[in-house]
């Protein structure tokens, strides 16, 4: 039989098993039944319900203006697919094919896509963490247990962690007119996504709007009553403040653990892949018949020196499982590259910011647009000279213009595009927090001596 002849038979008859029922578990099984695959189809998700979309869950849902059971995700397609909800999946045996439940189960498959995605960080102290009235933000039943909470009218609401999604949060409270404290270890809000520039138009913004915004502090203690509910913070510099909520804003943790014996290169930062979606095992061998997509991906990038990057963009999982669902049912000089230039939104205190490109990637940044005290500006980031990622506030028609100075390494600065560019405006260094807090990447030993021999093994205890 041909290799033709092969492929064919496999998108015939073949077995091909999704693990995460998320969104890119979802628009995988979608490309795949597109792409004419019409063998057996499993899904695999650890929560009960099917996929849903998860940016509404810390903004319309807490409005109230969506319910959170609205959220599930249209349905682009019928996928005729068995799905295997409220259990998780708990091992891969690359030897055998077959994937691990936690109730026992096994699923064999030829082919397997991983888009376990992530789950909320949750508080570091387990009896704290179980008070009535501290919440995360990551599932249907997070958001809508939170939103009831603030519609009972909590005194004051403390948000810990002053990321995009705690950002959010805050926003959210004010716009409710509920008084809230945000306490942040980094100097400034958005500052680990968009450096210290924009960090400190964020600080302005969150002050203006009336949050009790307190940096360079940590959160040691959530002090409980003797009814086992939150009732007090305490905080690194001896302080502290009284609240009915607290919302643990602290990032989130990659769905790898399941995945510690597997042989696969998974760790903290995702599972890492190629281009083309295939998982590599910890020897940096590419992976035929197991594929990556969204949250829990690690991607290279040739845009940016090739790095491994993981991203918590909607817009990337979604390409990203459509790239990997063509590659699962096509032959190699078929094969597509994730090439996407990442894109990501949000919108907090009445202010629309985007961005596109890798933020993060840049040793400068410039203001390039508009007014940064208006909040209505672009600032173009650089990276060794060229154009690497621009963020906009309430100015987003421009980042396509932005895009295709990404993708084409122009010189930074670049120049303004419209009259309205600051005249003063100068590069400044991007400042984002210490690498060392940032780089946590995965610890591995190399054994053996002849090229036949040598193999890497996870070195799990330096993590």
């Amino acid at each position: 039989m041909s290799s033709a002849d092969t492929l064919q038979a496999f998108k015939r008859d073949g077995r091909i098993a999704i693990v995460g029922a998320s969104l890119a578990g979802l628009r995988a099984a979608e490309a795949l039944r597109a792409e004419g695959f019409t063998g057996s189809l499993t899904m695999i998700g650890d929560e009960v319900g099917e996929p849903y979309d998860r940016p509404p869950l810390s903004k319309q849902v807490l409005t109230g203006w969506v319910p959170a059971g609205g959220t599930t995700l249209p349905r682009r397609r019928d996928i005729d697919a068995e799905w295997l909800l409220g259990v998780p999946a708990d091992g891969l045996d690359l030897a055998t094919n077959h994937v691990h439940l936690a109730d026992g189960r096994e699923v064999p498959f030829d082919r397997v896509l991983i888009s376990t995605g992530v789950r909320a960080r949750p508080w570091f102290v387990e009896s704290e963490a179980d008070l009535d009235g501290v919440f995360v933000v990551r599932t249907r039943e997070h958001a809508d247990g939170l939103q009831r909470a603030l519609a009972a009218g909590p005194s004051r609401v403390l948000v810990i962690g002053a990321g995009f999604t705690g950002s959010e949060i805050a926003s959210i409270c004010r716009e409710r007119d509920i008084p809230v404290t945000v306490a942040e270890l980094a100097p400034a809000p958005l500052v680990g996504a968009l450096g210290a520039m924009i960090g400190e138009v964020a600080s302005d913004m969150q002050r203006a709007h009336g949050v009790d915004l307190r940096c360079g502090v940590k959160v040691t203690h959530l002090e409980g009553d003797a009814q086992g509910h939150f009732r007090r913070a305490h905080f690194s510099d001896g302080s502290t403040i009284d609240a009915d909520v607290a919302v643990v804003a602290l990032g989130g943790i990659r769905n790898t653990d399941w995945l510690r014996d597997s042989g696969l290169a998974a760790g903290v930062w995702g599972i890492a892949c190629d281009t083309g979606c295939r998982a590599l095992t910890l020897d940096g061998l590419i992976t035929d018949d197991i594929f990556v997509a969204g949250d829990v991906a690690r991607c290279p990038n040739p845009i940016y020196e090739y790095r491994l990057i993981s991203l918590e963009h909607w817009a990337n999982a979604v390409e990203q499982a459509e790239v990997a669902a063509h590659n699962m049912v096509s032959a190699q000089a078929d094969r597509w590259p994730h090439l996407t230039i990442p894109t990501f939104w949000s919108i907090q205190f009445g202010v629309n910011i985007k961005s596109v490109g890798v933020p993060t990637f840049a040793d400068e940044v410039v203001v390039t647009q508009g007014s940064v005290p208006d909040h209505r500006f672009v600032a173009a980031y650089g990276y060794q000279g060229r154009v690497t990622a621009a963020v906009s506030f309430n100015n987003a028609k421009w980042l396509d213009h932005y895009r295709q100075l990404i993708e084409t390494a122009a010189p930074f600065p670049p120049p303004c595009p419209t009259p309205d560019g600051p005249a003063d405006a100068k590069p400044v260094p991007v400042d984002f927090p210490s690498p060392q807090l940032l780089a946590q990447g995965a610890t591995v030993v190399v054994t053996g001596h002849d090229p036949s021999e040598r193999r890497v093994t996870a070195a799990w205890q330096h993590r």
